[in-house]
């Protein structure tokens, strides 16, 4: 009942068998960013290491719920740590990785040995590198006190979002109905198009124009000004200028991977023995796109690697301005990705067709979108029915 209670259920998990065999400077598995390890039956030690002052939490979250505290969104309880015997060092950076004598090398000088190396370290969100940069009120949403700070400053004053990225469109959908005002300034012509499409993504900012959000689409920021050293003015390159009381950057991200340029480190399986990487500061070959080597920046790739590789025809069924909708992208006649909103559970299905393996053909959309579940076409059978029921 109580996992059920917090959304958080924890499996069967191994403990560590002693630590009396280890000194404080080394570790079995050190992870830069472990409890899969622990449900695989792992008994050595782990030490997990992070430059945030809280335990991990779910990051994803500042953008969607701002004023949240960290024990609110974080991913386990301080308990869950102890009872498993995961080490969690906050505050601490890694600068160094030095795969010969395998020891990382922290910011404070600090050194630590490990036998296994799991680099887990995200992104780091893009600055602007206009003329007052560095006014204060300018934001990128990166830790729990940066989304509060912005929350608080932007009560009933003005706020202005650079990039209409998940971030930055989820950030102004939050402050819509606290701020005075909330701008949006985007290069792009309509948000999402290179994720959704045009009709998808006009379709998205309709909703965000009912709801005050006002859009400055196909320009960017020249200049941010101050006034006794806070932020006043967003001035645009097409010459418009915008009253701001707080600034939010969300214009992409980089894998934070720049203290491993000396190390010779290359992502994933990496070309180091005992050193590995995941999530979303990887690039790896994606089997669905023919091994392809890929990147996907998004916090899904903690969890699992799904990926559509651009598309070139949208497939939509329902009604865009009522909201109610299913997108299909294809891509040389095979769905490679599909959207939705207020369409429930189809995205669902569709997910559970392709981690399985199968692919969905342009064909097949409409039998999929009024049945709900997966019709193939078989060359031998003809109509074969749902997808577990076919071989081919």
């Amino acid at each position: 009942m109580q996992a059920l209670q917090t959304q958080r259920r924890t499996k069967v998990m191994a403990k560590c068998i002693s630590l009396s065999n280890y000194s404080i400077s080394s570790t079995n598995v050190l992870i830069i960013g472990a409890e899969t390890l622990r449900q695989e039956g792992f008994s050595d030690r782990i030490v997990m290491c992070t430059m945030d002052r809280h335990l991990p939490y779910d990051r994803p979250k500042l953008s969607k719920s701002m004023d949240s505290h960290a024990d609110q969104i974080a991913l386990r309880p301080k308990e869950f740590f102890r009872t498993y015997d995961i080490e969690v060092l906050t505050e601490m950076q890694v600068v160094v990785v030095d795969v010969k004598n395998k020891t990382a090398v922290f910011k404070d000088g600090f050194k630590m040995e490990y036998n296994k190396l799991l680099l887990a370290t995200g992104n780091m969100p893009k600055t602007l590198s206009c003329k007052g940069k560095e006014v204060e009120n300018v934001f990128t949403i990166r830790t729990v006190e940066d989304a509060n700070r912005v929350v608080k400053l932007a009560t009933s004053k003005n706020a202005v979002v650079v990039g209409a990225s998940f971030l930055g469109m989820e950030v102004a959908a939050y402050l819509s109905d606290r701020a005075h005002s909330v701008s949006v300034v985007e290069l792009e012509e309509v948000p999402f198009k290179k994720f959704f499409g045009e009709k998808v993504g006009r379709a998205i900012m309709k909703m965000f124009e009912n709801n005050r959000v006002k859009f400055y689409m196909q320009t960017e920021v020249s200049e941010l000004r101050e006034q006794e050293g806070k932020l006043k003015e967003v001035v645009l390159k097409s010459g418009k200028v915008l009253r701001a009381d707080v600034c939010v950057i969300g214009i992409g991200a980089t894998p934070a991977t720049g203290f491993l340029k000396q190390s010779g480190i290359h992502m994933m399986q990496t070309s180091i023995p005992s050193v590995f990487a995941a999530g979303d500061a990887v690039a790896f070959p994606l089997m669905l796109r023919n091994n392809k080597k890929v990147n996907i920046p998004h916090w899904q790739m903690a969890h699992m690697h799904g990926h559509g590789e651009g598309f070139d025809d949208v497939i939509i069924r329902g009604d865009l301005e009522e909201l109610k909708f299913v997108a299909f992208y294809t891509k040389n006649d095979e769905v490679v990705a599909v959207a939705s909103m207020n369409y429930d559970p189809l995205v669902s299905k569709v997910a559970d067709v392709m981690g399985a393996g199968r692919a969905i053909r342009k064909r097949d959309v409409e039998l999929f979108i009024r049945y709900g579940k997966y019709v193939c076409f078989c060359p031998y059978f003809g109509l074969a029915g749902r997808s577990e029921r076919c071989n081919s």
